[in-house]
């Protein structure tokens, strides 16, 4: 393969800005390209050189891929663990093969996205950086993603109140465009404290209470705004405070806190691979803090996320959380998508205005822990308080007292 090497990688959301500068790092005399952004014909490239019954994430880097190769890419770098999608490289590398394009393919997957095999890989390509200088460069890289992880949470959870939501949109453009230049780790620490001063800085118009929303998913459909229909800044539009744990940032930096989550409460005694039993654990966790709802968003077909749905229906009939399941793939409608959001958005604000007429009418809801705490939602206690209602349970199951 002639020289020079330009290297391409499947777009996913903004994180194609640290993986591209990574890149660039790693090889400076090679040219780094990012997959254009997703659309239709993205899409439609996919899903005509794809299975039919495959998961929408193999027909988006398809599609990727094919318009990298396009535009002239001669390597590209794939990787994937946790489910299916980690076996996905041999076989998106075939059908490109199959389809006469010439390229090299390194898929960092499973046993080769150890850090010996990583290296080694980089190095047989050509990176003139040693282990250290590579660690360095990895390290500015995983800071640069944690701090755009904590800004867009921060914006997801006020855009929807933001006097000029253009402006908080924005600013963030602004940080990911001076994060590219970013090389070192101070030098994005203080961008980060720019940026977030100047978020703080803009008027938000909170509501006390207002509705709140928490997203779990697959890692892919989550994360990547096409994939979902940008449902996150749908729901902002509407006023609603959103949460989504699901990042690049809580797969690298949270297995403190995914081994806490996993905590289920029961609902599942066994991993049922990939994020299946953190949205499990997330919905619980959303529910025990007095969420409106949770939104599960997973690809169509998508095995761990399926099987993980009978223990979140059970979480949301025993602590009384309303759960809306979305699948996804490119024959998805965005009409279909927003009735839905519409439906489910106007139960929950039902809920809400019945269990504060439920409160009025009860006198604080003494002995049904209404208002207990004012996290405490549309009247479901969090739950450590369930946990008692339920010890009141009449013999043979029942219900516990209508809120």
């Amino acid at each position: 393969m002639s020289n020079p090497l330009i290297i391409s990688f499947p777009h996913m959301g903004a994180y194609h800005i640290p993986i591209r500068a990574f890149l660039g790092r790693l090889f400076p005399e090679a040219q780094v390209i990012s997959a254009p952004p997703i659309t239709r014909e993205t899409a439609a490239l996919g899903q005509r050189h794809s299975p039919d019954f495959i998961c929408e994430p193999f027909k988006y880097n398809m599609g990727n891929f094919i318009q990298a190769l396009d535009t002239g890419a001669n390597v590209l770098f794939q990787t994937g663990m946790g489910c299916r999608y980690g076996y996905y490289g041999e076989l998106q590398e075939q059908i490109l093969r199959d389809l006469g394009y010439d390229f090299q393919f390194l898929c960092l997957s499973r046993d080769r996205a150890r850090p010996q095999a990583v290296y080694q890989t980089l190095r047989k390509l050509g990176s003139p950086r040693s282990a250290p200088q590579m660690a360095h460069i990895l390290l500015v890289a995983a800071t640069g993603i944690r701090a755009m992880d904590k800004l867009a949470g921060y914006i997801r959870e006020n855009m929807g109140f933001a006097a000029s939501p253009g402006h908080m949109l924005a600013e963030y453009d602004q940080f990911l465009a001076a994060l590219k230049q970013a090389d070192t780790v101070p030098q994005v620490h203080t961008l980060t404290r720019i940026s977030g001063k100047r978020l703080r800085a803009m008027r938000i118009n909170r509501p006390s209470n207002p509705l709140r929303v928490g997203i779990v998913g697959d890692l892919y459909t989550v994360m990547e705004p096409f994939s979902n229909f940008d449902i996150e800044h749908k729901l902002a539009a509407r006023g609603i405070a959103i949460s989504r744990k699901m990042s690049v940032s809580f797969l690298l930096f949270g297995e403190a806190e995914r081994l806490r989550l996993r905590k289920t409460q029961g609902y599942l005694r066994h991993p049922v691979g990939a994020n299946g039993l953190d949205s499990v654990a997330q919905s619980v966790q959303y529910a025990s803090h007095g969420y409106d709802g949770v939104i599960h968003i997973k690809s169509f077909g998508c095995t761990p996320e399926l099987n993980a749905i009978p223990a979140m229906n059970r979480i949301s009939r025993d602590l009384g959380i309303p759960i809306l399941h979305m699948s996804f793939d490119t024959h998805s409608s965005e009409t279909g998508v927003d009735t839905r959001l519409e439906a489910f958005v106007d139960m929950m604000e039902m809920r809400r205005t019945q269990s504060n007429a439920n409160a009025l009418q009860l006198g604080r809801g003494r002995g049904l822990y209404l208002h207990k705490r004012r996290r405490s939602g549309w009247g479901w206690p969090n739950y450590s308080e369930r946990l008692s209602l339920d010890k009141r349970r009449p013999p043979g199951g029942g219900t516990p007292p209508d809120s």
